[in-house]
């Protein structure tokens, strides 16, 4: 990959067990996980953002009839 060996992943892996701490590791690994299936989402281009109104359930009326 990077020429990096076990032994060298070892170390970084005890690195940032030692700065992280073993109870912020699943938290660092589902954030990373969900930025890198947000970027792929963003270069595929699958989602595109609609900005049109949802209508309500239960609000037919405009908001100003039906008042005394």
């Amino acid at each position: 990959m990077f020429g990096l060996g076990i032994g060298e992943l070892v170390v970084i892996l005890i690195i940032v067990l030692l700065i992280f701490g073993a109870n912020r590791l699943p938290e660092i690994g589902s954030g990373m996980g969900k930025a890198i299936r947000g970027f792929k989402e963003s270069v595929t281009g699958k989602d595109a953002i609609d900005v049109t109104p949802k209508k309500e359930p239960g609000k037919d009326k405009p908001s100003g009839e039906g008042k005394p």
